[in-house]
């Protein structure tokens, strides 16, 4: 009797077995049937009253009873995971997803971020924008007459700039670098171009002189101060000829804190301000500006600058200050006790990095030997840390 029983209950079970991950799916492919009256442009919206409620209380019950019974394997498998803390591993695949769909829109992020005279010249644009609508509400076009003058001074201060830089001033070129034969055709190029830079300097800076002295052109273009302000200090910071100016600028400033590299500093603190002010500007404008136009100014001048500086500036700086950051700080007993003078440079130190070999140097002379060697510039020991 045992055995017959054990047989039926074998029989009655495999007669009754269900395929629950194919009953799964045509569960959740039933439910999203089910819910597409829900839509916008679903009928649901458009019957009368009573219909919608009558509707939602006989389908809703069902759906979810439905998908607790038989749930999808994949979001069970996401459920546990969560509960878990494994969501990181279920969440891979959907990562590699997006992250494929994602693929084509940062090639054309990063081949716009390339061509950067086009890149910058449309952060400026948007920028200029924004503070006339939150500083100057009731003028137009002001934005386009500020970055023209802008854009004046900038060219004169980069010729200024290529004069004051500039080593040879003979209007003739050689064959080679040590004859003195005349290449004709090229001396008569490079007059020319002299002599355009020259007279398009002068032609700039005269009409600068006409506009601002005369006021002419300028009936519509009446800039507050703070508007000047802002909008120059922005210009400033993204423009290049004022941009190369800004390491040299930090440097005579000696900033301890930023130990000799100003170099990498500057273009993070450049960056990190123009975002904020994008930002700050945009913030201010969700009340009054589009919808449209903010989000353009947020992904242009906000969300691709932070990309920029992540992927470019400030994942160089993060990794040398990681390369400095193995080496402990050196206290002022220790500076004087060494004779405040660098091995590498020989120049004075106020603040150094100690090597494990106890030899003190500036962090910016350090970080640059450990880029040709990993041995100390001063007793050649391999820098270990135990």
């Amino acid at each position: 009797m045992g055995m017959i029983a054990r047989v039926r209950r074998r029989v009655r079970a495999n007669s009754l077995t269900i395929d629950k991950e194919k009953t799964a799916q045509s569960v959740c492919l039933l439910s999203a049937v089910l819910l597409l009256p829900y839509c916008p442009r679903g009928p649901l919206p458009l019957l009368p009253s009573p219909a919608p409620v009558l509707y939602s209380a006989l389908v809703l019950p069902v759906v979810l009873s439905a998908n607790y019974r038989y749930p999808v394997p994949t979001l069970k498998t996401l459920a546990e995971a969560v509960k878990e803390g494994g969501a990181k591993r279920a969440w891979h695949p959907l990562n590699r997803f997006l992250r494929r769909l994602y693929a084509p829109v940062d090639r054309a992020e990063n081949l716009f971020l390339k061509m950067r005279n086009l890149s910058v010249m449309a952060n400026q644009i948007i920028f200029l924008i924004l503070a006339d609508k939150v500083l100057l509400p009731q003028q137009r076009l002001t934005c386009l007459y500020t970055l023209m003058f802008y854009n004046v001074i900038a060219y004169c201060v980069s010729y200024i700039k290529e004069l004051i830089q500039k080593e040879d001033w003979s209007p003739y070129v050689t064959l080679t670098e040590r004859s003195k034969i005349k290449h004709l055709a090229m001396s008569a190029t490079k007059i020319v171009l002299e002599w355009t830079k020259a007279v398009t300097f002068v032609v700039t800076l005269t009409f600068m002189l006409l506009v601002f002295g005369l006021e002419q052109g300028l009936d519509h273009y009446k800039p507050s101060l703070i508007y000047t302000v802002i909008t120059w200090i922005y210009y400033s910071a993204t423009e290049k000829v004022f941009v190369e100016m800004f390491p040299t600028i930090l440097g005579f400033l000696q900033l301890e804190a930023l130990e000799n590299i100003e170099n990498l500093y500057a273009p993070v603190i450049l960056r990190c301000f123009t975002i904020a002010m994008s930002a700050i500007f945009s913030i201010l404008l969700l009340l009054s500006a589009s919808w449209r136009f903010l989000m353009v100014a947020t992904y242009l001048n906000v969300y691709l600058r932070w990309k920029e500086l992540t992927e470019n500036s400030g994942a160089v700086l993060r990794r040398e200050r990681e390369v400095l950051n193995r080496y402990r700080k050196a206290t002022l007993e220790e500076i004087e006790r060494f004779d405040d003078v660098c091995a590498v440079c020989l120049c004075g130190m106020t603040k150094a990095r100690v090597t494990p070999c106890h030899h003190l140097f500036h962090a910016d002379c350090l970080r640059q030997c450990l880029k040709t060697s990993d041995k100390c510039p001063m007793c050649k020991r391999e820098l270990k840390f135990d």
